[in-house]
């Protein structure tokens, strides 16, 4: 199959940044707070929660959310064994794709790229 063609069967779920960049950073850390999250990522408050309940629906995090003291909310977000999973054969995927296609170029180099020459 085209390297190209593999692109369309990524786990979209995964794939969309905003949740490529969430799963990457908790793949990183124990868990994190909503806020650094949402600092890291760049994302509004609204749209980081969109994000976050997409993944916990899919069960690749868990969100935590409690007061510290009785009045402060806080919330945590963890990664979860299928989630530390889909990230890490997400970016393996999107590496041999990338190599594939670095050397179907290089086999390519001085053609002319045709359809019949991509088939």
């Amino acid at each position: 199959m085209l390297p190209y063609k593999e692109l369309a069967r990524l786990d979209k779920l995964v794939h969309e940044p905003a949740r490529l960049a969430i799963l990457t950073a908790l793949s990183a850390c124990t868990l994190a707070e909503f806020l650094f999250l949402q600092e890291l990522t760049g994302l509004t408050k609204g749209n980081l929660s969109s994000h976050l309940a997409k993944l916990e629906k899919a069960e690749l995090i868990v969100i935590d959310k409690h007061f510290i003291r009785k009045k402060i909310p806080q919330t945590t977000v963890r990664i979860t064994d299928e989630g530390r999973a889909a990230v890490d054969r997400h970016w393996k995927q999107l590496a041999s794709i990338h190599r594939a296609i670095q050397r179907q170029g290089a086999h390519n180099e001085n053609h002319i790229v045709s359809r019949t020459t991509l088939t």
